[in-house]
């Protein structure tokens, strides 16, 4: 599998070969729900909490004797028998993350990025650079000429500190190192753009 590479005009300067060891063959999208869902889960606060019975303010006496009244015998207001009483087995904060094989979380980056070059959704470019005079709006225009549209997802190697400057502002604009990218940040985009290097260290890792 071969793909172009542009520069920063869009214009074609070269080509890289693609492995289809890695990114050729069956996409195992069940890689992706599953890493998409453990990055999800690690996301999630897990702040949620209720009052059990050692929690609730006041009864601390017994309401009321033990026998004579004709009530049922209680010991505290607090009990979840009665109204704004303790709640039983009710949520905790708690953490919802959970881990994967590591096999399972290449394999789910391989095959995101293997359905995003069947769809045309990649663009390699050979390198990044913050345009002249470091304004956001030149980088902008590079993104569009290159198809940003939408949600992109930028990835480098090492994204130059005055490129991320620039683009850090852009709607729908992420930059990403290559050794941090997850099969939910590529499937979450409709637009890869992804310099020379970046694919090289992934298909090197991925492999």
């Amino acid at each position: 599998m071969q793909i172009d590479i542009v520069n920063g005009n869009n214009e074609k300067v070269g080509a890289i070969e693609l492995s289809d060891d890695v990114f050729g063959g069956r996409i195992k999208t069940d890689l992706i729900w599953e890493s998409v869902v453990q990055e999800q889960a690690a996301k999630r606060r897990g702040t949620h909490a209720t009052k059990n019975r050692a929690l609730v303010s006041g009864g601390g006496k017994k309401p009321y004797k033990q026998k004579g009244t004709g009530r049922p015998q209680v010991g505290s207001s607090r009990t979840p028998l009665w109204r704004k009483g303790g709640t039983v087995f009710g949520p905790q904060p708690r953490t919802y993350e959970f881990s994967l094989p590591k096999k399972v979380v290449v394999g789910a980056v391989r095959a995101a990025l293997a359905q995003k070059l069947s769809d045309g959704a990649v663009v390699v470019v050979d390198r990044l650079e913050a345009p002249e005079g470091g304004k956001t709006k030149g980088t902008a225009e590079m993104l569009k000429r290159l198809g940003a549209t939408g949600k992109t997802l930028v990835i480098d190697v090492t994204p130059a500190d005055d490129f991320a400057v620039t683009a850090r502002n852009i709607a729908g604009v992420r930059l990403v190192p290559s050794a941090r990218v997850t099969a939910r940040d590529i499937m979450d985009t409709t637009r890869v753009i992804a310099t020379r290097e970046a694919i090289e260290k992934l298909q090197e890792s991925l492999g």
